[in-house]
């Protein structure tokens, strides 16, 4: 399989996936109507974020195929994440369980650190590129904890 071919396979699946997701959860959305947490951004920034954040991920996930550095391991850290990634909004917008998406959050927080170590130690850029998916969990995190909180 040629390169080019390569990545954008990689880049579609997460970013088809996602906005699969986000087609799914569309009718569901009530994050402007609830009480947020101080630093909570507009809603509208979220798809923006979240389609980069797909496509960095698919372009490391890219960069370890076409170097034939994507063994079992990496392929199974990738698409649990992914996976993990995908099943958040499900639980914290259509299933309201907020409590539960939190600690399914935190699941993800955990996996994305173990992918990146995964990435990193196979070809440092591919790693380099999760940090800022990274941060964004990790702050979502935050939302979704401060949202189950004030709006229990």
């Amino acid at each position: 399989m040629s390169k080019v071919k390569t990545y954008i396979i990689s880049i579609l699946i997460p970013v088809a996936l996602g906005g699969l997701v986000g087609f799914l959860i569309s009718g569901s959305m009530n994050y402007d109507q609830l009480n947020q947490p101080p630093l909570s951004p507009p809603g509208i920034l979220f798809p923006i974020v979240w389609s980069i954040l797909y496509i960095l991920m698919g372009v490391s996930y890219g960069m370890l195929k076409t170097r034939a550095l994507a063994d079992n391991e990496v392929n199974l850290i990738y698409f649990v994440q992914l996976g993990v990634n995908l099943l958040w909004p499900i639980a914290f917008f259509i299933l309201q369980w907020r409590l539960f998406a939190f600690f399914w959050i935190i699941l993800l927080d955990v996996l994305v650190i173990a992918m990146i170590v995964k990435f990193y130690r196979r070809y440092k850029t591919a790693g380099y590129l999760q940090i800022p998916y990274l941060a964004w969990v990790l702050f979502a995190s935050y939302l979704n904890l401060g949202v189950y909180i004030l709006n229990r």
